[in-house]
């Protein structure tokens, strides 16, 4: 292993590992050292393949084999399977980097509590919907006393929303409502999430509410666009298309998320949103691991 990188691994070899593996390949601090699922002949497994990354059909199991490999997995399964492997995870001492909404470790949004993470041996990135709306809401939050009601509502292509994403419907919901009330210091959320069937497919567009008895949109717009800058530096597509406005009583800002187009379309903004905090997330936890020794 370089002397300046860290060993990971990816679990799951579905669009949103794929998409990952993609992204983890051109890291300077991180290394792939396994792509694991359950079918070699899938999809995942044939690019991973191809692109010289050793793979296995054996799941986590392959994990627990190479251990003393890996400082690092990101968990890209499902909910009911994350809740399983963290507990094994954090036995083998190995950060998990968790996808899906399983709400196990601490919830983690780089442009707003990356610092605070980095100790942590079980980090969330909650959903792609609370990537998109947790920072907006956060700044409205820090601009704003008094928030009262924040709603989060996500627009989609329905080709986007994969088998796992559709299982943990209710996960995303309720998780993406929790982070609202974590974030956005505000104890009535509401999340929206809406597949959009549309051809072409539509990109991802996030609308974030709040309803707030004195709004001063002037320092509103300087902190969402203080923010919106921040989030760029990690995810580029991010992008503010309606700046905070006043419409019926309500304070209303509007974000689109273009993907990079590494495995998935460009208009799957939704799964490239939380492929790329995931390795914030991590590339900046290997900087740190690597900085002390």
């Amino acid at each position: 292993m370089s002397a300046k990188k860290i060993g990971i691994a990816i679990l799951g070899t579905g669009n949103i590992g794929t998409d990952l593996l993609v992204k983890a390949l051109r890291s300077p601090v991180l290394e792939c050292r396994l792509f694991a699922g359950r079918n070699l002949s899938s999809p995942g497994m044939t690019k991973a393949s191809l692109l010289g990354v050793p793979v296995s059909a054996k799941g986590f199991q392959s994990i627990v084999d190479r251990k003393d490999e890996l400082s690092l997995v990101f968990d890209a399964t499902s909910a009911m399977d994350h809740q399983k492997h963290a507990p094994r995870l954090a036995e083998m001492g190995i950060v998990a980097v968790d996808l899906t909404p399983a709400k196990v470790g601490r919830m983690c949004v780089p442009a707003v509590n990356l610092a605070e993470c980095l100790g942590e041996a079980n980090v969330n990135m909650i959903t792609c919907g609370g990537q998109a709306s947790i920072p907006i809401a956060y700044a409205i939050k820090a601009a704003n006393p008094g928030v009262e009601y924040l709603e989060a509502v996500s627009s989609i292509a329905s080709r986007s929303a994969g088998p796992a994403t559709r299982i943990n419907l209710d996960e995303y919901l309720q998780t993406t409502e929790q982070g609202l009330q974590l974030f956005g210091g505000c104890a009535r959320t509401k999340a929206i999430l809406n597949l959009n069937p549309a051809q072409p497919c539509v990109h991802m567009q996030t609308t974030v509410m709040a309803k707030i008895a004195r709004p001063d949109l002037e320092r509103t717009r300087a902190a969402v666009a203080e923010m919106v800058a921040r989030i760029k530096a990690y995810i580029p597509g991010y992008q503010l298309i309606l700046e905070p406005m006043l419409e019926n009583g309500r304070l209303v800002a509007m974000v689109r998320v273009d993907g990079l187009g590494d495995y998935l379309p460009r208009y799957a903004g939704n799964l490239d949103i939380i492929n790329c905090a995931a390795i914030a997330f991590a590339e900046a936890y290997a900087r740190q691991r690597t900085a002390q020794t």
